[in-house]
C-alpha cells in the first residue's frame, strides 16, 4: 500500500451534499443515474453521474445526503459533464453510497 502525507489528504475536498434531483442516464455505457446535489452555499448545486442503479431507485435518492469529491476536474461521460464525484463503496458490480450517519449541513467537510 502506498502511503501519503497529511497534506495530500487535505487536497481532496470531500463535502456532504443532499441529492435534490435524480434522473435516468440512458446514454451511459453502464446503467447510471444523473444526480443534482446541493453542496451548500459556497459550492451550490452540482451534477454527478453515478452507477448505483442496482441498489437505489430514483425516488429513494432524493433527500439522501452523500459524500462528494468537489475538486476533481469535470469529467465528460458521453453527452454529460460530471462536475463532482459521488463516493461509494464498491462491492463486486454494485456501489453502496458513502453517507453520513446523521444529517449535517450541506457543504460540511469530511475531516
Amino acid at each position: 500500500m502506498q502511503t501519503i502525507e497529511w497534506n495530500d489528504f487535505e487536497k481532496v475536498q470531500l463535502l456532504v451534499g443532499t441529492i435534490v434531483e435524480a434522473s435516468p442516464f440512458p446514454e451511459a455505457k453502464k446503467p447510471a443515474y444523473i444526480l443534482k446535489i446541493d453542496l451548500g452555499p459556497k459550492i451550490g448545486i452540482k451534477e454527478s453521474s453515478a452507477q448505483i442503479t442496482k441498489l437505489y431507485t430514483l425516488e429513494e435518492l432524493v433527500g439522501k445526503q452523500v459524500f462528494c469529491v468537489v475538486n476533481f476536474k469535470p469529467k465528460k461521460i458521453g453527452p454529460f459533464i460530471s462536475e463532482v464525484l459521488t463516493t461509494g463503496l464498491v462491492l463486486g458490480d454494485e456501489v453502496v453510497l458513502a453517507v453520513p450517519e446523521r444529517k449535517v449541513p450541506n457543504g460540511s467537510k469530511l475531516a
